[in-house]
């Protein structure tokens, strides 16, 4: 595709979110869950940094920051358990 044709489609697009505007209420579950996303990221770093002491590191990714995110203390036990578990 031609790059002049896609910056004047990507431009058009543009326009019509600045005329018609976005649907807020869309826009704040993304935000809500991105944020859950950081709050889960930053748990794991926690219990990364005072888990070494005990030997327990968890990988820091979409799915473990998604299931401590969401799911708060009880999602980041339950992620050492399954990683005490399996390995």
């Amino acid at each position: 595709m031609e790059p002049v044709v896609v910056v004047s489609v990507l431009a058009v697009l543009v326009l019509l979110v600045l005329v018609i505007g976005t649907p807020i209420k869309a826009l704040k579950y993304v935000g809500q869950g991105c944020i859950k996303l950081l709050i889960g990221a930053l748990l794991l770093f926690f219990l990364n940094t005072v888990g070494t002491q005990f030997g327990i590191h968890l990988p820091i990714n979409l799915a473990t920051s998604a299931v401590s995110g969401f799911l708060g203390i009880p999602g980041v036990a339950a992620l050492v358990v399954i990683d005490m578990w399996v390995f």
